[in-house]
């Protein structure tokens, strides 16, 4: 008997209806990865957004607790002739020209948008290398040399007698006439800024070679609008209405402030809230967000712990992204910092993750 012949097509091939399923199937899939890719690539260039974020937060946040550890480092507590010193050239925050100088002050909702303004004292706070390095000089001899954090010759310093302890034998500046810095010299330091034998005083570099407007440096802390002027889209990777916290060191030549160091990017709002030891115990008893009634001595005394809220976001607007609260408090509470309403930034305000960062510094050198 003859087989029946089975066609090629039918042996070896596939129907044209089984090709155009199986097309159909493989440009589904296509269309599936596609969107799945894109998909990813937002949210990977949302997460890489929202890291550098903490990253450059980290780095600025690390410079302000820095500053504020070391407020009232290698202050005066009281001069030894009569002052006459300048400090900034806009009103505010000054204590020239013959106040004992404030390690601390702030202006509470003074700043941007009602946000606090912060200010420093402290020689360490300035940006310059000969800030960063200090010696001591006993009666008799050269001043003591490091090696190489040596301060430069001619850099202009002031020299502070730590003698004694308590608040009335607290540290002098060392004073030549109505002279209060002197330029530095490692083998032939002035001899009205040299201790007599058996004492000691310690020296401090304040600018690199500016005659001194004041005995300290000073670094104000604030949130302001970007300097290209004010955000009022978010085409920066910014909200609209938010701004920058900066850090401006006061300039002694012209008792200017610099142009601002930026920190901390996409900022709503900066409180600062203070801890006060009010019985002498070390302990913290009470907490205040208004300092400015306080003396010199006054800080000293009863600032132990200083706390900064900065409410800012991470990353760009999401639009599928909800914040679900419109309203934050930045601080401890809304009388020790305020309610922020979120709102007011703009009619897109839910689509960024907020985040309120909270640092909190335990002050070292106001009074030591």
């Amino acid at each position: 008997m003859k087989k029946a012949k089975t066609s090629l097509w039918k042996q070896d091939g596939i129907s044209i209806i089984e090709l155009m399923i199986t097309m159909t199937l493989v440009v589904i899939v296509l269309c599936l990865n596609t969107d799945t890719f894109g998909v990813i690539f937002k949210y990977s260039r949302q997460t890489n957004q929202a890291v550098g974020a903490q990253m450059d937060r980290a780095v600025g946040l690390e410079m302000l607790r820095t500053d504020l550890e070391h407020a009232g480092y290698g202050l005066p507590w009281s001069f030894r002739n009569a002052i006459n010193y300048q400090e900034a050239a806009s009103a505010g925050y000054n204590d020239a020209p013959s106040g004992e100088p404030r390690a601390l002050v702030s202006g509470n909702g003074a700043g941007f948008k009602g946000s606090d303004y912060l200010v420093i004292k402290s020689p360490m706070v300035g940006m310059s290398d000969t800030s960063q390095r200090w010696s001591y000089i006993v009666g008799g001899q050269n001043p003591r040399a490091w090696g190489s954090n040596d301060l430069a010759n001619d850099a202009r310093v002031i020299v502070v007698s730590p003698q004694g302890t308590g608040e009335a034998y607290g540290k002098h500046l060392i004073m030549d006439d109505t002279a209060f810095f002197t330029a530095f010299n490692a083998t032939s330091f002035p001899e009205a800024f040299s201790p007599s034998a058996g004492e000691r005083y310690v020296i401090y570099g304040v600018d690199r070679d500016t005659d001194l407007r004041m005995p300290f440096n000073r670094a104000d802390y604030y949130v302001a609008s970007p300097s290209k002027g004010a955000r009022t889209d978010d085409s920066d990777g910014c909200a609209p209405n938010t701004g920058i916290l900066y850090k401006a060191t006061l300039n002694h030549k012209d008792g200017n402030l610099s142009l601002g160091m930026p920190l901390v990017d996409c900022v709503a709002d900066m409180q600062v809230v203070y801890g006060l030891d009010t019985d002498s115990d070390w302990a913290i008893n009470s907490r205040t967000n208004d300092i400015s009634a306080m003396t010199a001595a006054d800080i000293r005394a009863q600032v132990r712990e200083v706390r900064v809220y900065i409410l800012s976001h991470e990353g760009p607007r999401d639009p599928s992204f909800r914040y679900p609260n419109e309203k934050v408090i930045i601080g401890e509470s809304k009388s020790l910092g305020r309610e922020f309403t979120l709102s007011t930034i703009g009619t897109d305000w839910q689509n960024y993750r907020w985040k309120v960062t909270t640092l909190v510094v335990r002050t070292r050198s106001l009074s030591s």
